[in-house]
């Protein structure tokens, strides 16, 4: 055991010895590091983006674009107009940029011409127009004379979504009764005065945008007082409220009711009147609409001083070759409502009235407008026309011949041929030309279609020659008709030619002189039987603009 102790102790020390003899030879051995080159940091090359100019691929689709137009129809009051002793034309006036003018002149036939224009506000919230007119003349035959005077308001309040508008008119028209054998007859001339004084006032509100809803309305009223001095009063208001809702982009329902509601009463008849004429109106209709095609389709029913009627309201219009080529055709109807002040607009030498009667119109009409190059456009159209209670104006042959009597036709029809052309060249000039053919026919109370027009020609040209300069030109013809002379005897008068012309010059940013010439060629017709109009006469003056 002993020895076996000495043994292990013996190994042990040996292993130690050996440990020790390898860590102290470990210790004198020293590592070493060789640096060949010296360490530097760099960033990796950044990659450049080359852009290269390339046209992009044009797009071949073809958009989709339906707009919502509305069937754009004239419809002519077809009556004659109103030829006064120098009833001038509003002259076309040379726009200088700014918004107020006054313009005198004065002429032969003893003739001063003032007109005026004043207008305020920005036109975005708010605007107001105020105009003035005043003209007369003294004509060679007796009493021959006519003046006129007109003022007149008209203001806008704009929202963001409405128009709210309004105006205010006032007039006085002189005229006299001078159409008599002044060899046999010695009047006064107050006696034969024919003073017409009009009141007119009228409001409304319509949206100016469509709104989510998709409805457009437009409610206004309108009310007249006309008056002739010391002979007769008459007062009308009339109210319209049409509104129309739109369903997609094709359809769309449309419905106007109108209430016209007349007073009239007379002053100097032996026996005087007062009556009512009244006309209430519902007009609903279905309309489409498609890039090319049109239709509207409805019916008006009527109540005509309480007498019921239906009047067709149906119209269309189709492109047969866009832009260029249109065919029209409708079914109307309407009645044309025969007050006094309605009637002495088309003839101004009226006695007073006892009793007044509506005319209704029934039109059967088609017709094509077209379109050549970029400036000339044209339209024609035929329709049969067929009149109840048609209006005529004839002398009263019973006295002095002086003044005209209204008479009616019970059923009377009108073949009418209308056409019209017209050359337009931006705003420096404008050519347009208008035929109006009549056919009467059916007359069974009356003779003849008394003092009504066969043909009407009307042309115009407006040429802004130079930047200052603007030359105008006007022509108006007729044909002759029919009167009914003393002893009834039918009789025609001769048709008539009147022949315009001016021109105004730009002197500087303010002021301006303007000539006009009217009835050129010297004519001296007559519209109305014993009513000569004026000839050759000459107005001229200056401009000035603020």
């Amino acid at each position: 055991m002993l020895k076996f102790q000495r043994s292990f102790l013996l190994l042990l020390f040996s292993l130690l010895a050996v440990s020790a003899a390898a860590q102290k030879d470990s210790t004198k051995k020293t590592s070493t590091i060789d640096i060949t080159s010296s360490y530097k940091p760099v960033l990796r090359n950044a990659v450049k983006i080359n852009f290269a100019a390339a046209q992009l691929n044009a797009d071949t689709t073809k958009p989709k674009m339906n707009y919502s137009v509305p069937a754009q129809n004239l419809f002519y009051s077809y009556q004659p107009i109103a030829l006064k002793p120098l009833a001038l034309q509003q002259d076309t006036n040379l726009y200088l940029g700014m918004r107020n003018y006054l313009k005198v002149g004065f002429g032969n036939f003893s003739t001063p011409y003032v007109s005026a224009g004043f207008s305020f506000g920005d036109g975005k919230k708010s605007l107001l127009n105020l105009y003035a007119d005043y003209i007369s003349s003294k004509g060679k035959i007796k009493y021959q004379d006519y003046a006129q005077l007109t003022l007149k308001a008209m203001g806008s309040y704009f929202t963001p979504k409405s128009e709210a508008y309004g105006s205010v008119a006032v007039s006085q028209y002189d005229t006299y009764l001078y159409g008599y054998d002044h060899t046999l007859y010695n009047y006064k001339k107050d006696s034969i005065r024919n003073q017409f004084q009009d009141i007119t006032l009228r409001a409304g509100i319509r949206n100016t945008t469509m709104g989510e809803f998709g409805i457009k309305y437009n409610p206004n009223v309108q009310v007249n007082n006309f008056t002739n001095k010391n002979k007769l009063s008459e007062s009308s208001i009339i109210v319209t409220a049409p509104i129309e809702k739109q369903f997609g982009e094709a359809f769309s329902i449309k419905v106007e009711g109108k209430a016209d509601i007349t007073t009239y009463s007379t002053k100097d008849l032996t026996s005087n009147v007062k009556i009512n004429n009244n006309i209430l109106q519902v007009a609903p209709s279905l309309g489409f609409s498609s890039p090319r095609f049109s239709i509207n389709g409805g019916i008006i029913p009527t109540w005509d001083n309480g007498t019921f009627v239906w009047l067709p309201n149906v119209y269309a219009e189709g492109q047969v070759k866009e832009k260029t080529f249109l065919i029209q055709a409708g079914w109307v109807g309407r009645y044309v409502k025969n007050t006094f002040r309605n009637l002495s607009a088309i003839n101004p030498y009226l006695q007073t009235i006892a009793a007044q009667t509506n005319t209704k119109e029934i039109e059967y009409y088609g017709g094509i407008k077209a379109t050549a190059g970029k400036h000339f456009n044209f339209s024609a159209k035929a329709g049969f026309l067929s009149y109840t209670n048609f209006a005529l104006f004839i002398n009263d042959t019973a006295t002095d011949n002086k003044a005209f009597k209204v008479i009616h036709e019970a059923k009377a029809n009108n073949l009418r041929i209308h056409g019209d052309i017209s050359y337009i060249n931006q705003d420096r000039f404008t050519l347009t030309a208008g035929l109006t053919l009549n056919g009467y026919t059916g007359f069974n109370n009356n003779g003849k279609a008394w003092n009504t027009v066969p043909m009407e020609f009307t042309s115009s040209l407006r040429w802004w020659a130079f930047k200052q300069v603007l030359l105008k030109g006007d022509f108006y013809m007729f044909g002759g008709g029919n009167y009914l002379a003393k002893n009834n005897a039918a009789q025609s008068f001769s048709g008539g030619t009147d022949l315009s012309a001016g021109m105004e010059f730009k002197v500087n940013k303010m002021f301006s002189a303007w000539l006009d010439v009217n009835n050129i060629l010297n004519n001296k017709y007559e519209r109305w039987h014993n009513y000569e109009v004026y000839g050759l006469n000459v107005l001229g003056g200056v401009r000035v603009t603020f």
